[in-house]
């Protein structure tokens, strides 16, 4: 093991051993409650430009497989832990976590008080950080931390975004319903899983696809992923979206409502540490029913930006920030956290189905 630090931009510094590749890292850093789902996190493409630091204490335990991913390639910039587990134990492993890191030259750092560091984040909000295992001098890192860009007005989306359109397959034995044009901000691959195993058929397109790319295909429907940044940022799918909006239904994840928000005319805010883990209580108004969600963004839509035609269907239950919103009007549909995720006993992927009926009543 090597001598790590983990150096933030206020000047807090935790000490610690690195694991897996030596170097020098930087990025937004920012914690996760979540207990399970390491593997998920690190192949999250709404993570790019982020370090994530794991709230729960003991991290590796079952290894890492071949299926459990949500891109083809790891997106975080760098990760942290209390402890990361050295003998993972599950049938479906081919790998431990330390080796797989190393494997995509992610630097991972353990051996420092995570909740020390959590409570300072909390504290103070979630702000920029430098991992090293090479320089340990403040002065040094303090200069080389007015380089690393805040995550406030970046444009991430370009660096996840596929470059070239293409179909999702279909699941075998299900035949297809619908069509959905997606917008891939930084697209979760069980979210096209799900869609595919309701029956549709999904042609992703890059985010700077115009809306004449788009409706080329004829879709039945329009859905903006989930993503990594400054949703505001992101002019391009903004720009998109506001001519779609009344011509066919719309439905939006996590940054997708960021974006709709927008679209839509109104605004959106940074949190002060954000929302990441699979433990967050939210009420959905429209079935009176709470579900835990798993969620992961560092932004959200100001209800009270937009006009009276638009209405929150759902709320975080910790911070009363809107989870959901709905068009009055229009076919317009999106939820800020992840009903894909599948964080517990009460799953909300029967989310999917307000988009559903959205297209079923498409004339």
């Amino acid at each position: 093991m090597k001598k790590a630090i983990l150096y933030l931009e206020d000047g807090r510094k935790f000490i610690g051993q690195a694991l897996s590749v030596p170097g020098e890292t930087s990025g937004e850093v920012v914690f996760n409650t979540s207990l399970t789902g390491y593997q998920e996190i690190l192949t999250d493409p709404s993570y790019a430009g982020q370090i994530v630091v794991m709230t729960y204490p003991l991290i590796g335990n079952y290894g890492v497989n071949l299926e459990d991913v949500e891109s083809g390639k790891v997106h975080v910039k760098g990760f942290v832990a209390k402890e990361f587990c050295k003998y993972h134990s599950n049938y479906r492993a081919n790998k431990s976590l330390i080796e797989y890191l190393h494997d995509h030259n992610i630097i991972a750092i353990e051996d420092i008080d995570t909740r020390a560091l959590t409570r300072h984040l909390r504290e103070r909000g979630a702000m920029r950080a430098i991992i090293s295992t090479v320089d340990f001098d403040d002065r040094s890192l303090a200069e080389k931390m007015k380089k690393v860009p805040s995550m406030e007005g970046a444009d991430w989306v370009k660096e996840v975004s596929t470059s070239k359109p293409y179909i999702w397959p279909m699941p075998q034995g299900v035949t297809p319903v619908y069509k959905v044009a997606a917008i891939d901000c930084g697209i979760k691959w069980n979210i096209l899983r799900i869609f595919a195993s309701l029956g549709c058929e999904v042609h992703v397109f890059p985010s700077i696809a115009t809306p004449e790319q788009l409706l080329a295909i004829k879709p039945d429907g329009v859905f903006i992923s989930n993503g990594p940044g400054d949703p505001a940022a992101v002019t391009s799918v903004i720009s998109t979206v506001k001519q779609l909006l009344g011509k066919l239904p719309v439905f939006g994840i996590c940054l997708g409502q960021q974006i709709l928000g927008l679209a839509m005319g109104g605004k959106t805010y940074k949190l002060k540490f954000g929302h990441h883990g699979a433990n967050h209580p939210v009420k959905d108004f429209v079935y009176d029913r709470i579900g835990i969600t798993s969620q992961n963004h560092g932004f959200c839509v100001d209800l009270k930006s937009l006009g009276p035609d638009v209405e929150m269907i759902n709320v975080n239950l910790n911070d009363k920030t809107m989870e959901g919103l709905r068009h009055k009007k229009l076919p317009i549909v999106s939820f800020q956290h992840h009903p894909e995720a599948s964080p517990g006993p009460h799953d909300v992927h029967y989310l999917f189905e307000y988009f559903i009926d959205l297209m079923k009543r498409k004339p």
